[in-house]
């Protein structure tokens, strides 16, 4: 398939946003990794949860656009997780866990700005989500990849992403591919 498109954007733990665009319609390949840091070469996770990278946790996805839009997958991205915090979701600390976005296109940029803005009434803070060129992604560790699937019993994905899953279940069950609804 040439109609491809890629979205790059962090917001907390990857294995929460990687769970959640699994799930989207149109999204065809999901991977967790590391994006925006200052220290060259290929970071590992140990270094990037030290904060002494620069990098933040992220997904990078490959969807279609002819199912998906951009637009939607950032209002999903901004609405499910807390764009009005820094650097922390939840009970993740950290520049790691921080919500940003990596636009590759000027087209990327402009649709985030304006999604920025309609969005912004909605919350009571705001919105403090970085807008940054993309650069480079680093693919995290095997054992970081599809891990919500791989590992439903472990506390943090029954405690922190399952309630995100019943949140997108919730507002976007029109989004869905058919095996999660």
């Amino acid at each position: 398939m040439n109609n491809t498109q890629l979205a790059t954007f962090g917001g907390g733990c990857f294995w929460c946003t990687e769970a959640v665009f699994q799930r989207v319609k149109g999204i065809l390949k999901v991977t967790s990794g590391y994006s925006g840091g200052t220290v060259p070469g290929h970071p590992t996770y140990r270094e990037v949860c030290s904060g002494l990278t620069g990098h933040a946790e992220v997904i990078q996805l490959e969807f279609n656009p002819e199912i998906i839009s951009y637009q939607e997958i950032i209002i999903i991205f901004m609405t499910t997780h807390d764009p009005t915090t820094l650097n922390r979701q939840g009970a993740d600390v950290g520049t790691e866990y921080r919500s940003i976005i990596f636009y590759h296109s000027e087209e990327q940029k402009q649709i985030v700005e304006t999604v920025f803005t309609k969005l912004t009434p909605y919350y009571p803070n705001p919105i403090i989500t970085e807008l940054v060129e993309y650069i480079k992604f680093y693919e995290a560790e095997k054992e970081h990849q599809d891990f919500y699937n791989n590992n439903k019993e472990y506390g943090y994905c029954t405690f922190v992403i399952n309630p995100k899953l019943a949140k997108l279940r919730e507002f976007y069950a029109d989004k869905l591919k058919n095996d999660f609804v």
